[in-house]
Formats: structure tokens, sequence, C-alpha cells
């Protein structure tokens, strides 16, 4: 068995723990005061207050429609326009500890494709995650709590296709009763989460919250 279908095997068990760890902490500040990266309705307040999170997004409309799977090929780049978002992938997944690798902190306008979850626009889930911000400022997901409904990701994948991604709900989660079942779980169809680090913030536990884009596949373009 090959590493990638051991991660894939143990399912989201080990994913539940590693992505709600702070793995993206970081912090900006302004004259001393806190200043927190932009996150969809209700997520600062779920996050600090630790409410129950609110129910998963169901996909409507036009990203019902899902697309027809596409074989598995690595992910080498995500673009959302609506937020101004082009970045590079890496692929990461865990290190000796357990615990899932960020992409370099000293390279915040990179991405990381979870290399336990299925390529991106293979059937399944795909998981993407990065820096929200780092010391030297916003990176490469710090607007992801604005993507609105019906926002396009496209993922340009090796051999030549493009993914493309229909967003049908964007939300926050406290990190304490975060619902990784959910969120990770298999629907039927191809789909995508774009997550970083979200809600309130402390600098004894850092980022309190997580911030989950949900999309589903629904285009496809091949290269000429």
């Amino acid at each position: 068995m090959t590493e990638t279908e051991r991660l894939r095997a143990s399912r989201w068990a080990s994913l539940v723990l590693l992505l709600l760890v702070g793995v993206f902490v970081v912090r900006l500040s302004v004259e001393g005061r806190v200043v927190l990266p932009p996150g969809p309705a209700g997520a600062e307040a779920n996050a600090r207050t630790g409410a129950r999170p609110v129910p998963m997004p169901k996909p409507a409309g036009t990203a019902a429609r899902a697309a027809p799977p596409l074989p598995l090929s690595p992910a080498t780049r995500l673009r959302i326009p609506s937020v101004r978002v082009d970045a590079p992938l890496t692929r990461v997944s865990l290190d000796a500890d357990g615990w899932i690798d960020a992409p370099p902190a000293d390279r915040p306008g990179l991405a990381g494709h979870f290399r336990g979850s299925v390529t991106p626009g293979e059937q399944g889930t795909s998981v993407i995650v990065g820096h929200v911000d780092t010391g030297k400022g916003p990176a490469v997901f710090y607007d992801l709590g604005r993507i609105a409904r019906g926002s396009r990701v496209e993922v340009s994948r090796a051999d030549g296709t493009t993914a493309v991604f229909t967003v049908y709900g964007v939300e926050g989660f406290p990190k304490r009763d975060f619902p990784a079942r959910s969120v990770y779980r298999a629907t039927g169809a191809p789909e995508l989460r774009l997550i970083t680090c979200g809600g309130g913030y402390t600098e004894r536990t850092g980022y309190q919250g997580n911030v989950v884009a949900f999309a589903r596949l629904t285009e496809t373009r091949r290269a000429a």
C-alpha cells in the first residue's frame, strides 16, 4: 500500500485534529492592536463563543449540477478570480509527529493540496489549505472568508486539464467544535474544500476557528 493509499484509508480521523491546532496561526498588528482577516458572516462569533456550528451548506442551482469526475492528476495551480488568488500548489502531508504540514511560512503565496485527499476533480472530497496571514502581512487565503456563493475556483492539473469548481457555501467553525465528518465526507460528487484559520484571536491560543469554502466540480477545461 502506498503512502497516499494509507492516508486515504485512514479517512479523516487524523485530519480532524491536524487542521484545528493552529498550524496556520500568525497575526497582524497595527499600533499594538490585533487585526483579524475578513470572515464569513458569523464566523468570528462562532469561533469566539464556541457556539454550535451552523448546518452544512448544500449545493443549489448551478453548483448542484456536478460535472463528471476526472482521473487522478496532481494539482499545480489554484485560481480564485473573485478574490484575486493565483497561487502555485504544493503537496502537504503529515510530519513525523502526525501533524499536517502547512506550506512553508516563508512562501505565504503558496497553497497546499493535502495528499491524503483525492486530487481536485476526482470523485470524492479534495482539500486545499493555506496560510491566512504571516507576520509580514496577508497570505494566500487572507480573503477566503469574502468568497461569495457562485464564485469560481479553478485548479490546474498536471494532465493539462483545469477543474472548475463552483462555491456553494463559506462557513466559519470553532476549532473545539469542528464538524470534521460533515466537512470532509464524500457527497457522491467531485468536491473541494478550501481551509484556513479565522475567527477570534488570542496571543495564547492563536486563531480560534477555521474558515471553510465548500465547492463542487461544475466544469472541465482541457488545454488546446
